[in-house]
């Protein structure tokens, strides 16, 4: 039986858990959610020598990846004898590029240097490197923030990002198991603005948009202004041309649709 250990079964790594599982496959995990604790060495090295693939969603942290730092060397043993190896990264990776379209091939510039160093070690390892840009799904999209109140509309008019649904980041990974080694991004076909997610959220739940406000007046976080202080859109080509994937969700539209149909179950 295919076994797949994943370090870190987070909200992305919970799906592509779920769909192994459905195929038949074991999964032992990391994580709050998780089988194992991942200080538990012990544990974690039998079922890293047990799996046939693993997979890691952890972030680097500011003084490395903690992934690569406990489990390394044990790493590079299960990739010698050809496990297969995978890491879900950003596409944060690129940084800004003003709107420009990005593919695996534009150079490695972002603004967190641990996310770009922890990006080029695992390729190193010889690992598939996922690149995804901003996930949303069932219980994590916009409608929920408009729900709590919690969207804002910026003035970005020129504001574009690429995002990716849950789904389509587990078909991903799962076609990459039988892909070669390197960078794929995983992204949607239609880069759009924040601004037009949100104002088709609030369509879908008749509600009245958020007043469109600049980012002081709209009290943002630090991570929020992060956020917007990027402007990108991310070219999916290698991972259809390669893998053989395609994405369920398309576009925003599609996504949104899903969810309501989700929220109103």
């Amino acid at each position: 039986m295919p076994c797949l250990f994943i370090f870190g079964l987070g909200y992305a790594a919970s799906q592509i858990a779920r769909d192994v599982t459905a195929m038949g496959w074991q999964v032992v995990s990391t994580g709050s959610a998780g089988s194992l604790r991942f200080d538990d060495a012990a544990s974690v090295r039998l079922g890293l020598a047990e799996a046939t693939h693993i997979l890691s969603s952890v972030p680097p942290m500011a003084d490395g990846d903690p992934v690569l730092e406990a489990y390394g060397t044990d790493l590079r043993t299960a990739a010698k004898a050809g496990v297969w190896i995978g890491y879900l990264s950003s596409t944060g990776v690129y940084g800004d590029t003003g709107g420009a379209w990005v593919d695996e091939t534009a150079p490695i510039k972002g603004r967190r240097s641990n996310r770009n160093d922890a990006d080029q070690d695992w390729q190193a390892l010889g690992a598939r490197v996922f690149r995804l840009p901003g996930i949303y799904g069932p219980g994590r999209s916009v409608l929920e923030r408009l729900i709590e109140g919690k969207a804002h509309r910026i003035d970005l008019p020129d504001q574009v990002f690429s995002r990716v649904h849950v789904d389509d980041i587990s078909r991903g990974v799962i076609a990459g198991f039988a892909g070669p080694a390197g960078v794929y991004n995983l992204s949607d076909d239609l880069p759009c603005s924040q601004n037009a997610v949100v104002e088709l959220g609030a369509a879908l739940l008749g509600l009245a948009p958020p007043p469109v406000q600049s980012m002081d007046a709209a009290g943002l976080s630090p991570m929020a202004r992060a956020f917007y202080a990027e402007n990108r859109r991310v070219a999916n080509g290698k991972a259809k041309r390669v893998l053989g994937w395609t994405p369920l969700y398309p576009d925003y539209q599609s996504v949104l649709a899903a969810c309501r149909v989700a929220l109103i179950r």
